[in-house]
C-alpha cells in the first residue's frame, strides 16, 4: 500500500535542468545519461527504486542558508533573521523520470560555538552546498575551509559539490560582474558546480535545487546500475572508484571533454577471458 501522498505537479522532473554557467559545471550534458532513462523506463524496481539523498547546506553566520531553503521548501522569505541553533533538517519529494526520489536538506548552523554540534551531521553526505554572501567577499574566501571540515566526514571524491552565491538581489550588476568572476575561480578550484540566488524574489531557487536533485539522482542510478551488472569478459573494470561516483563517471566516460571536474582514476584491468591463447 502507498502510503505516500502524490509528488508536487512542480517537483516533476522528465529533463535534465541545466547547468548556470558552463566555466563551472559539473558537467554540460543535455540530458540524463542513456542508462539512466532507459532504467527508468524499464523500472527496473530493484535498481530505480525509492531513494534518498543527503544534502548538507554550509557557510557563514548570516549568508543565508536557511532563507534558500525556505524559499525552495516553503516558498516563503522571512526579513527577520533567526541563527540556526545546531541543525535544522527538510525533506523535499520529486519524482525523476518517473521514479520517487528525495532529498534530505540539512541546514547547519553558521555560528562557530555550534560548529562542533553541526559537524556531527555532515557525514554521508552525496551532496554539499556551500553558501556565500555576493556581498561579502569574506564570506567566499571562508568557503574553502567549510568546505575542508565538510570533507573531513566525507570521502572527496564522493560528493558533488555546489558553490551558491547568495542576495543577489543586493548586488548591483557591476558589483556582480566583479564578485561572479571571483566566485567561478574559486568553484574551479573546487571543482564545485556554481550558482547564484536570490531568495527574496526566488530568482534561480528553483533551477538550482532541480539541479541538484536531478544531479544526485543520475549519480545514485549509474553507481546502482553498475553494482547490479555482471562483469563481461572483455569488459574493462576501473577500480579505486567510489561507488557513488564511480558509475558515473564510467558511464560518461572519462574522455569526455564535457565532463569538467571529477577526479580520473587510471587504473584499470581488464577481464579475460579463462582460456589463455
Amino acid at each position: 500500500m502507498n502510503i505516500l501522498a502524490p509528488v508536487r505537479r512542480d517537483r516533476v522532473l522528465a529533463e535534465l535542468p541545466q547547468c548556470l554557467r558552463k566555466e563551472a559545471a559539473l558537467h554540460v550534458h543535455k540530458d540524463f545519461h542513456p542508462r539512466v532513462i532507459c532504467a527508468c523506463q524499464e523500472h527496473r524496481t530493484g535498481t530505480v527504486g525509492f531513494k534518498i539523498s543527503k544534502v548538507i547546506v554550509v557557510g557563514d553566520l548570516s549568508v543565508g542558508k536557511t532563507c534558500l531553503i525556505n524559499r525552495f521548501c516553503k516558498d516563503t522569505f522571512d526579513k527577520n533573521y533567526k541563527a540556526t541553533i545546531g541543525v535544522d533538517f527538510e525533506m523535499e519529494r520529486f519524482e525523476v523520470l518517473g521514479i520517487p526520489f528525495s532529498l534530505q536538506l540539512w541546514d547547519t548552523a553558521g555560528q562557530e560555538r555550534f560548529k562542533c554540534i553541526a559537524s556531527t551531521y555532515y557525514r554521508g553526505a552525496q551532496a554539499i552546498i556551500i553558501v556565500f554572501n555576493l556581498n561579502d567577499v569574506a564570506s567566499l574566501e571562508h568557503t574553502k575551509q567549510w568546505l575542508a571540515d565538510a570533507l573531513k566526514e566525507n570521502d572527496p571524491s564522493s560528493v558533488l559539490l555546489f558553490l551558491v552565491g547568495s542576495k543577489k538581489d543586493l548586488s548591483t550588476p557591476a558589483q556582480y560582474v566583479l564578485m561572479e568572476k571571483d566566485a567561478l575561480k574559486v568553484a574551479q578550484e573546487m571543482k564545485a558546480e556554481y550558482w547564484a540566488v536570490s531568495s527574496l524574489t526566488g530568482e534561480n531557487v528553483r533551477e538550482f535545487f532541480f539541479r541538484v536533485a536531478a544531479l544526485t539522482f543520475e549519480a545514485n542510478v549509474l553507481a546502482e546500475l553498475e553494482k547490479s551488472g555482471a562483469r563481461r569478459i572483455g569488459d574493462v573494470v576501473r577500480e579505486c572508484l567510489p561507488a557513488w561516483l564511480g558509475g558515473w563517471q564510467r558511464a560518461w566516460g572519462t574522455s569526455d571533454p564535457c565532463f569538467m571536474y571529477f577526479p580520473l582514476f587510471l587504473k584499470a584491468s581488464t577481464v579475460m577471458t579463462a582460456t589463455s591463447t
